[in-house]
C-alpha cells in the first residue's frame, strides 16, 4: 500500500522543521505531501516551500471566514481534492506539531493491510505532562485528529468533511454507520508537542465551543453533562461545555442532517455504556 499526507498549517515555524525531518526519515516515504497554509504571518510558508522533498507541495488555502474548526477542515478537503486524479491507498492528515519514529507510516500501512475493514486509524498520542511523556487515551473507536489516516474508499464514503468543530467525530460516526472500522493503534506512538487545545485561547471558550459541537452532532443531554463532569475533575473550565450545549439548544441552532448518524451516536451514549467508556478513557480496554 502507499500513502499521501495532507498537513494544514498556520504559524508553525517552530514546529514545521521537526515534522519535515520526521517525514524525511520515514522508512516508507509518502507518494505526495500537500502542505496547506491557512494564513500564516510568520516563516511557515517559506519553510514549507523549501523542504527539498520531491513529493512535497505548498498550497495556499482560500481565505473565506469560517466558524471555529472550519479553516482546518477546508484545508484538509482542499489538499485531499488534489490527490483525486491519482489517489493513494491511504491519506493521512498530519498536524505540524507532531513527530514520530522512522517506521511510523510503515507500521500504519501494515495495520490497514491486515484489516480490510479498517477505514480510519491513528497511532496513540503521547504528550509531555510534568516533564514526562505520557500516553493519552480516548474511547474505544476514537481516532486522534493530529495524525488521522483514512483508507481512500472510506474517505469517499464520509466526504466532504464538515467545515466546523466536531468534524473529527462526525467522520468517524459516518464511517461506522457505513460499515467501516475506526481504531487507535495503542502500540504505535506519536509525540504531540503542543498540548491538546493549547491554541484555543481561553479554556472556557474552547470547552463552550465543544458544547456547541456536541449539540450539532446530537449528543444526549445526560451524556453531555456526564462528560463535562468527568473532564472537570482535571479541568474545571470543562463545565463550560454544558453552557455551550444549552445555549445552542435554546437558540435552536442547526443539527447534523444525517439521521442515521445521530441515531447511532445516541445509541452509543445510553447510560449503561458510561462505565465502559469511562474505563476506556482511562486506558482500560481501549481497542487496538
Amino acid at each position: 500500500m502507499n500513502y499521501a499526507v495532507v498537513s494544514p498549517v498556520r504559524n508553525e515555524e517552530d514546529n514545521l522543521p521537526r515534522l519535515i525531518e520526521s517525514i524525511r526519515a520515514q522508512t516508507v516515504q509518502p507518494v505526495r505531501w500537500i502542505i496547506v497554509d491557512t494564513g500564516s504571518d510568520d516563516r511557515t510558508v517559506q519553510l514549507a516551500g523549501a523542504t527539498e522533498l520531491p513529493y512535497a507541495a505548498l498550497v495556499l488555502s482560500e481565505g473565506a471566514a469560517l466558524q471555529r474548526g472550519g479553516p482546518i477542515v477546508r484545508a484538509i478537503n482542499q489538499g485531499i481534492a488534489l490527490l483525486s486524479g491519482d489517489p493513494p491507498d491511504v491519506v493521512v492528515k498530519v498536524d505540524a506539531d507532531v513527530s514520530f519514529d522512522r517506521a511510523y507510516f510503515e507500521l500504519l500501512l501494515e495495520a490497514f493491510e491486515r484489516s480490510p475493514s479498517l477505514g480510519i486509524a491513528s497511532g496513540s498520542a503521547w504528550e509531555l505532562r510534568d516533564g514526562e511523556w505520557t500516553q493519552l487515551f480516548g474511547t474505544r473507536t476514537s481516532v486522534w485528529g493530529a495524525v488521522r489516516a483514512y483508507r481512500w474508499e472510506c474517505f469517499q464514503a464520509v466526504a466532504p468533511l464538515e467545515e466546523r468543530m466536531g468534524w473529527d467525530g462526525i467522520d468517524e460516526l459516518k464511517a461506522v454507520v457505513r460499515g467501516w472500522e475506526t481504531r487507535t493503534l495503542l502500540d504505535l506512538p506519536f509525540r504531540h508537542h503542543r498540548r491538546e487545545g493549547e491554541r484555543d485561547g481561553a479554556r472556557r471558550v474552547a470547552w463552550r465551543a465543544q458544547g456547541r459541537a456536541a449539540h450539532y452532532m446530537g449528543y444526549r443531554p445526560l451524556y453531555l453533562v456526564a462528560r463535562a463532569l468527568y473532564r472537570a475533575k482535571n479541568e474545571r473550565a470543562a463545565l463550560a461545555m454544558i453552557r455551550g450545549y444549552v445555549g445552542a439548544s435554546v437558540r435552536r441552532e442547526p443539527q447534523l442532517e444525517d439521521a442515521d448518524v445521530r441515531r447511532y451516536l445516541r445509541a452509543s451514549q445510553r447510560l449503561r455504556a458510561l462505565p465502559r467508556r469511562a474505563c476506556e478513557a482511562r486506558g482500560g480496554g481501549s481497542g487496538r
